[in-house]
């Protein structure tokens, strides 16, 4: 990830939201890279995130929640705010296995009302395992 334009949303202030968030300060999330609409995500594993007993593979539930809040934080650094999901569409590449995950998020466009932002996710291999798009309402900036 090329990081060159400053953040909208400082790195600081994106990890003290996810810490507030109990489903994300569960999930171990943490922005360790951030430009403006670009974030690099870094996720260790949990046992609990293990979705088939047979594979010991992550849940695809999981691997699709990190996919949102990694888009979500994207779209806060691209405009320094962040807004509730509209639509989310996942593709599901491999099993991702235990390991610590990285996610990279992007913002593609972000409007007025509506920013659309793009995810790969990766496995500890760096192997990608996933990837979505994320689309949200964005509340006009307060004047």
């Amino acid at each position: 990830m090329s990081v060159a334009d400053t953040p909208q949303m400082s790195i600081e202030a994106m990890n003290e939201r996810i810490r507030r968030c109990a489903f994300n300060a569960w999930l171990g999330l943490e922005i360790v890279a951030a430009g403006a609409g670009e974030v690099e995500v870094r996720i260790p594993w949990r046992a609990e995130m293990g979705g088939s007993p047979d594979t010991g593979n992550a849940h695809g539930g999981v691997l699709a929640a990190i996919i949102d809040a990694t888009s979500s934080y994207a779209v806060a650094s691209g405009i320094g705010r962040i807004g509730a999901t509209l639509d989310m569409r996942i593709d599901y590449h491999r099993g991702a296995k235990p390991g610590p995950l990285r996610a990279l998020g992007r913002v593609l466009k972000a409007g007025k009302t509506i920013a659309t932002a793009d995810v790969d996710l990766f496995d500890a291999a760096d192997t990608l395992v996933a990837s979505g798009r994320v689309v949200f309402f964005v509340r006009p900036p307060a004047s």
